[in-house]
C-alpha cells in the first residue's frame, strides 16, 4: 500500500491527507469490530478523497463524460461528485480492481439506500475520524464503538442537519439512506 500514500501526497493537501491517514485508521479498527475485512476497511479509507480537491469544472467534465451524474444538485454541488469520480480515478488510473472498495469510495459523500458493511464504515469513519472536531462527534465515536447502525443513522442526521443549516438542497441518496435505516429498523430496536 507503500505506493497509495505516494500518489495521495500528490494529490491531496497535507490537511486532508492526514484526514486519509485518519479515515484509513478508524476505518480499520471498525472493520475488525464488526467483522469486515480491516485491509479493505483501511484501503477505501486511505483512497476515499483521492478526488476531493479536484476543481468544480473538472468533477463534473469527468463525471459527465463517464455518466456518473445522477442527480441534479450534482450539478450544482459538483463536490458532491468526488466520491464517484474518485471510484473512477481509483479503478481506470490506479488499477484498483476489488468492487468493495471501489463502492464504498463511491458512495461515502452521501450514502446509498442499501449500503453493505463497508460502505457503512467508511462513510461513518469519515465523519469521526481523530481529526474531526464538532459538537457531537464524541457521541457519534461512541455510538460506532457499540452500534454500527444507530452510528450510521445518527451520522447520516447530522449530514442533514449540517446540510439544511447551511441552507443547501439535500441530496436525494442521502435521504434514502436514513429513510431505508429507519423503515427497515435494521440494526437499532
Amino acid at each position: 500500500m507503500k505506493d497509495y500514500y505516494q500518489i495521495l501526497k500528490k494529490r491531496l493537501s497535507p490537511k486532508r491527507y492526514n484526514h486519509c491517514l485518519g479515515v484509513a485508521d478508524t476505518a480499520a479498527k471498525l472493520a475488525l469490530k464488526y467483522g469486515v475485512n480491516s485491509e479493505q476497511a483501511r484501503m477505501a479509507g486511505l483512497l476515499h478523497d483521492i478526488a476531493r480537491e479536484l476543481p468544480s469544472e473538472e468533477l463534473l467534465d469527468i463525471a459527465s463524460k463517464a455518466d456518473l451524474i445522477k442527480f441534479e444538485i450534482e450539478k450544482e454541488v459538483p463536490v458532491l461528485l468526488h466520491g464517484p469520480v474518485g471510484a473512477l480515478i481509483l479503478k481506470q488510473e490506479i488499477g484498483i480492481k476489488d468492487s468493495y472498495i471501489i463502492q464504498a469510495i463511491a458512495r461515502h459523500t452521501v450514502g446509498a439506500k442499501e449500503m453493505t458493511q463497508l460502505d457503512k464504515i467508511i462513510y461513518l469513519s469519515d465523519i469521526i475520524e481523530p481529526s474531526r472536531n464538532f459538537e457531537g462527534v464524541e457521541t457519534l465515536r461512541q455510538q460506532a464503538e457499540s452500534n454500527l447502525e444507530i452510528a450510521l443513522l445518527k451520522a447520516l442526521e447530522f449530514s442533514i442537519m449540517y446540510v439544511i443549516k447551511k441552507g443547501q438542497p439535500l441530496h436525494p441518496e442521502t435521504v434514502a439512506a436514513r429513510n431505508h435505516i429507519l423503515l427497515s429498523r435494521e440494526g437499532i430496536d
